[in-house]
């Protein structure tokens, strides 16, 4: 079979990652319920049905047949199962799980792309901190932030003032989200795993 399928374990964090191939998607229709076949049929790309497949796969060897709901905000969440946060780049989905706290997964491919858009979603004082020369680091920075936006909860946000990190050490990071009544702090973990950036918060938001 096309797929390779892993778990990591950051604090009270799990993390499933399914890695697959090139594969025929319509082989795999008996793992999506009667409603996320339907949804299957509105993909007209191969790469979206593969990716969208592979995500229901690795949530039917985690959780059998429970349905992945969307709330307002589009995040996912599964009846009884705590939190989860999905993900995806090429070739590669996953599924981070917590059931103590909100938690936000963001999977990115290191590539050239992060330097090349990095002034939208770097702060100044990330530009003076940070390698701005480094593909692997800014991939980071933006994967961090993709993170970070999934624990602040709401569509309409500013990547270059409302969502900021702090780099402690290689993979340990902080992050900082801005909102209108109120900030957030949160210890985060961002690091590279087989050519796959992994970036998650490790522990819960606190205010400040």
């Amino acid at each position: 079979m096309p797929f390779n399928q892993e778990f990591l374990q950051i604090n009270q964090v799990g993390i499933h990652l399914f890695h697959f191939k090139d594969f025929n998607p319509f082989d795999y229709l008996d793992q999506l319920t009667s409603e996320e076949q339907e949804r299957f049929f509105l993909f007209k790309h191969i790469n979206r049905q593969r990716e969208f497949v592979a995500t229901r796969i690795l949530r039917h060897r985690i959780f059998g047949f429970e349905h992945i709901h969307y709330d307002e905000n589009g995040a996912p969440f599964i009846n009884k199962e705590g939190y989860i946060s999905i993900s995806h780049a090429p070739n590669v989905v996953g599924i981070a799980i917590c059931k103590e706290f909100k938690v936000g997964l963001d999977l990115e491919i290191i590539r050239s792309k992060s330097l090349l858009v990095k002034h939208k979603f770097l702060s100044l004082e990330e530009t003076r901190k940070l390698d701005l020369t480094s593909m692997e680091e800014m991939t980071k920075v933006w994967s961090g932030k993709e993170a970070l936006y999934k624990l602040a909860g709401r569509k309409e946000i500013h990547f270059k003032t409302e969502l900021l990190l702090e780099k402690m050490s290689d993979t340990d990071w902080i992050g900082i989200i801005h909102n209108n009544s109120h900030s957030l702090k949160v210890e985060m973990c961002i690091f590279e795993h087989n050519g796959t950036i992994v970036s998650l918060n490790k522990m819960p938001c606190e205010r400040i």
